[in-house]
């Protein structure tokens, strides 16, 4: 089942400084109906989504329909006065710094409102509007909202609530006003669940802006992770935000150089809002492929892998539209919304170094959570998540299946239902693999992938291995697995190129190269009983044109050389696990 866990409406303080689409609009459109943009245009998905989470910032939560509507309880104050009157001068430049000062907020420590009430009204609104558009078999409308703390630093998770509004309605959104400490988040989790017996989770995102805070090896005090702690976190974060809008957070090329494939969609300049600039050592705690080798040293040390997370994308889209496909893609926010001159428009701007601002060609067309559940429903799909049976797209729906265990034969590649056989012989995607049996020296892995009818054919399958040795050093290896056409990998293993087949100027492609479905049964070559690993697929797409080429075709535009037109989308399924 499809879904985004990642979508922001009016409600978020930020987003509702400009986009005038509110929550129901979100549900209609994720359903399939059809909807007026902030900036006027006509929109609807060619293929409605299964599932999704409004995420909303817990901070100031349902401020600014308030603020906009001259509530007098907010404009009395001296900064609700000042919000409202430069949100509403009509003036673009006023209105923008107000904006920044605004979002600016979310990483104070206080609130500039006293909003208790404020949130806990438009909180139960949105409780009530989830559960009426939340349609068993058809449609899940998954509660949840986004904790958002340290502004620039991204720490921010998407909290999840597996029932309905009578659970949901128990609690208020925790916010960085409570505590800008995301342990203290985990904390109040933890709490919630012991008091109501509820289930709730916690999904980071943005890794690669965290400027190394993300996936540290520390407390957030700078004191050494507790084995109390780890189990804490590894109990309420089962997977990570690895690809949506401002990047993808897989791997860097730095921390893989033989990985050709590491260098896509990169940000990773400076944090999110350019105030602090990138150094090379913080790199190692931003990435989801860094994290779970690191998972693997710290669950040598503390009995527990506070990284053992699976995989999902999400738009963070602050549009109400959840729409990440190349050719309809529609931004981060209603600034930067289809139009011709919006690959150049500032998307974020850098207070220190103009060359740290953001611009719009920089925004990637993703993403995307797959879940494979065994019905459409709130419990069935949060279930699946909690046992990381997920993976992440960058946009395209590629089906895509990963199962390890001792006895996959290559036979098993010729059948036409791998699930079958997948679940009977050993583990899904987010499993683990028991200890060898008698007489198996090397796990083997049954993966397959088929195209979205929509997109590219399929380049090649990967299976990426991260591994700790007995010193106690990590280490990564990624292997091409089963690929299309007739190619043969060179003598130094390399496979060879796919192809090209791209036409920049009409923005469009032939299917003429790669394939439409792989599969395969893979054996490690080099495995070690004795140590500890991970393995997760990653699946890579022909060359397709790149959302930025779409705009140069419908609008007329040449871009600059700097600007990437061609892409090859991608899907990271959650590791399988092996402990000795």
């Amino acid at each position: 089942f499809w879904g985004d866990q990642h979508c922001h409406t009016e409600i978020s303080v930020d987003a509702g400084t400009i986009c005038r689409l509110g929550q129901e609009d979100a549900y209609r459109f994720a359903r399939g109906e059809e909807v007026t943009s902030t900036t006027g245009v006509r929109a609807k998905l060619s293929r409605p989504l299964d599932w999704l989470v409004i995420a909303d910032h817990a901070e100031m939560y349902g401020l600014m329909p308030h603020l906009l509507a001259g509530d007098p309880n907010l404009i009395s104050s001296d900064p609700g006065k000042r919000w409202y009157k430069e949100l509403t001068s009509g003036d673009n430049e006023r209105a923008f710094a107000v904006t920044m000062e605004i979002v600016a907020a979310l990483s104070k420590p206080e609130a500039p409102f006293d909003t208790g009430k404020l949130v806990r009204d438009a909180w139960k609104r949105y409780t009530a509007l989830a559960d009426r558009y939340n349609e068993p078999g058809r449609f899940s409308a998954i509660i949840g909202y986004e904790y958002t703390t340290r502004g620039g630093f991204k720490l921010h998770r998407n909290v999840l609530f597996r029932g309905d509004a009578t659970v949901a309605n128990q609690t208020v959104p925790f916010s960085q006003y409570d505590s800008q400490n995301p342990e203290d988040l985990w904390r109040a989790l933890d709490a919630f669940r012991q008091k109501t017996g509820a289930e709730v989770l916690a999904i980071p995102h943005n890794g690669n802006l965290s400027n190394g805070l993300m996936f540290a090896i520390e407390t957030n005090d700078g004191k050494p992770y507790t084995r109390e702690l780890a189990a804490l976190r590894a109990s309420l974060e089962p997977i990570v935000e690895t690809t949506q809008i401002k990047g993808d957070g897989e791997s860097h090329p730095l921390l893989s150089p033989n990985d050709e494939f590491a260098a896509y969609e990169l940000w990773d300049k400076a944090n999110l809002d350019g105030t602090v600039v990138k150094q090379p050592g913080m790199l190692q705690y931003e990435y989801t492929r860094e994290a779970l080798k690191n998972g693997l040293a710290l669950e040598k040390q503390l009995g527990v892998n506070p990284f053992k997370v699976g995989m999902a994308g999400g738009t963070d889209a602050h549009t109400a539209l959840p729409c990440v496909e190349e050719n309809n893609f529609f931004g981060k926010h209603p600034g930067v919304e289809p139009a011709p001159d919006r690959w150049k428009h500032v998307v974020i701007k850098s207070p220190q170094d103009p060359n740290l601002t953001t611009h719009g060609w920089q925004m990637a067309a993703g993403g995307y959570t797959a879940v494979w559940a065994t019905e459409n429903t709130r419990e069935a799909i949060f279930d699946a998540i909690m046992r990381k049976e997920t993976y992440a797209s960058t946009g395209p729906r590629m089906t895509v299946r990963l199962f390890g265990g001792w006895e996959f034969t290559p036979s098993d590649a010729q059948g036409r239902h791998p699930a079958r056989l997948g679940y009977d012989k050993g583990v899904p995607m987010g499993g683990d693999l028991s200890a060898p049996p008698a007489g198996k020296k090397s796990p083997t892995f049954l993966v397959a992938a088929m195209k979205d009818p929509y997109s590219g054919n399929l380049d090649r399958i990967q299976i990426i291995k991260g591994w700790m040795d007995a010193e106690g050093n990590t280490h990564e290896k990624v292997y091409d697995v089963v690929w299309g056409g007739d190619r043969k990998p060179g003598p130094d293993g390399k496979l060879p190129a796919v192809g090209n087949t791209v036409d920049v100027a009409n923005a469009t492609w032939t299917n003429t190269i790669g394939a439409p479905e792989l599969i395969a049964v893979w054996t490690d070559p080099a495995f070690d009983p004795e140590e500890s690993a991970f393995y997760y697929a990653r699946v890579i797409e022909i060359p397709t044109p790149r959302w930025t080429a779409y705009e140069a075709k419908r609008y007329g535009v040449e871009m600059p050389d700097e600007v990437p037109v061609v892409t090859q989308e991608r899907a990271y399924t959650s590791p399988i696990w092996y402990a000795p």
